[in-house]
């Protein structure tokens, strides 16, 4: 039995907000508009379960799960097709 992955634009959209710590900058990154890469999230959130981000006033930072998403990227066979590691 097989398991699906996640959706390759919301890895990346989550891929450049946590390099950047901001919708915004990810979005500039992308050619897109801050909203599609919050969207892209929620999308990605709703496939894990949990919230990968803290959305604080002014300030955003991983979750827990967060980082380990971000940590498991890089040794994925999902950096081979566009996304950094670091």
């Amino acid at each position: 039995m097989g398991y699906r992955l996640p959706p390759l634009p919301a890895l990346r959209a989550f891929e450049a907000a946590a390099r950047h710590l901001s919708f915004k900058r990810a979005a500039e990154e992308l050619f897109v508009t801050p909203a599609a890469v919050s969207l892209q999230i929620k999308a990605l959130e709703a496939y894990v379960g949990a919230p990968l981000f803290r959305r604080l006033p002014r300030v955003l930072e991983l979750s827990e799960h967060g980082r380990g998403w971000i940590a498991w990227l890089p040794r994925s066979s999902l950096c081979g097709i566009g996304l950094r590691g670091y």
